[in-house]
């Protein structure tokens, strides 16, 4: 059973999961995608409705993302999934996108993936 919680330790675990996860869809020649990452997750729980909810607050105006896309590796392109894991929170705990702790979720990248090079958020300077 996985818990999902809005923390660091949490957020590490699903980077590594998410990478153990490609690992098993490849070794049962199936589809890297939304679907079948939550339902090897939740089973049953996973229904339409919910896949279609994280998929749904995963989409922004750069990233569309459909449940059955196949994902690239989230070692090497980060950004894909780091939307995805922040709206399966979202979903999860029943919060808004925005009290995802994105600060929290990019250093557990960091942490899952030392050799990768580290997400940077792009922040908008104040004006002097």
């Amino acid at each position: 059973m996985i818990t999902i919680e809005n923390t660091l330790e949490c957020f590490v675990q699903l980077w590594l999961r998410l990478e153990r996860t490609r690992q098993l869809l490849a070794g049962q020649y199936k589809r890297f995608c939304v679907h079948n990452i939550l339902r090897s997750w939740f089973g049953l729980r996973a229904t339409d409705d919910f896949i279609w909810e994280v998929c749904f607050r995963a989409s922004t105006e750069e990233l569309t993302l459909n449940g059955y896309d196949i994902l690239p590796p989230p070692s090497l392109y980060p950004r894909k999934h780091r939307e995805l894991l922040r709206a399966l929170v979202a979903v999860s705990l029943g919060i808004g996108m925005r009290k995802v702790h994105l600060s929290q979720l990019d250093k557990a990248y960091s942490q899952a993936f030392p050799r990768s090079t580290a997400i940077k958020v792009n922040k908008k300077k104040k004006p002097p």
